[in-house]
């Protein structure tokens, strides 16, 4: 028999809310705008903060990065390599990042130095969910790469995200995936509240009008 302990998951979440409250009043202190970028392996996240990142330096701002994973340190080297400043954030066996480890994340950053803060979560679109982290804004990327049916299956994290974008629109055609199902998919399953923005990270395509619809 699989025994569920509610109350022992809801004290979870609601410790993890309070940090992530915690979380958002800290870099609000420092005048930090932080973003948090959920998705699939594979997605381009690390791609998209990079592309935005730069943007972000021609307008005079600085910018860090969080750099989440279970294990390694592959996407903190890309960002660094792109001159991006970043820390990596390893959740060992969880397959998501919680307000606690990005809190310890924090800790390791002069929050002065920035004026924005971008978190790449754990490569998954069903744990991440559940765990707000303390940021602006909440978005989930996904990429034609991984077929027409992505919203269909995860509701949850689209609908705990505040931002949806579709990535990787230059190989579209290649792949063989129409980005008008998905977004019409989106636009169902938000009923029409919402716009998922369509971007290519490698082309650049999108990434002004994503920036805008970040404030950045």
């Amino acid at each position: 028999m699989h025994i569920v302990h509610v109350g022992m998951e809801f004290d979870v979440l609601r410790e993890n809310n309070k940090i992530a409250n915690a979380n958002y009043h800290l870099m609000k202190k420092n005048g930090i705008k932080a973003i948090e970028f959920m998705g699939s392996i594979g997605s381009g996240k690390t791609a998209l903060i990079i592309k935005l990142a730069e943007k972000i330096r021609k307008k005079g701002l600085s910018a860090c990065a969080i750099a989440g994973d279970v294990t390694g340190d592959d996407d903190q080297k890309r960002m660094k390599e792109s001159g991006l400043d970043a820390v990596n954030c390893n959740t060992g066996h969880e397959c998501h990042l919680d307000a606690n480890l990005v809190r310890k994340s924090l800790e390791k950053i002069d929050l002065g130095k920035y004026d924005v803060i971008m978190i790449e979560n754990v490569g998954n679109l069903v744990c991440p969910a559940d765990f707000p982290l303390g940021a602006d804004y909440r978005v989930v990327v996904i990429s034609t790469t991984e077929g027409d049916d992505m919203v269909r299956k995860h509701h949850d994290i689209f609908l705990h995200s505040d931002v949806a974008i579709l990535n990787k629109m230059d190989i579209a055609d290649a792949v063989g995936v129409d980005p008008d199902v998905i977004m019409e998919d989106y636009r169902k399953l938000t009923g029409g509240l919402k716009t998922m923005y369509a971007c290519s990270a490698r082309t650049e395509g999108g990434i002004d009008e994503i920036m805008s619809v970040l404030s950045l």
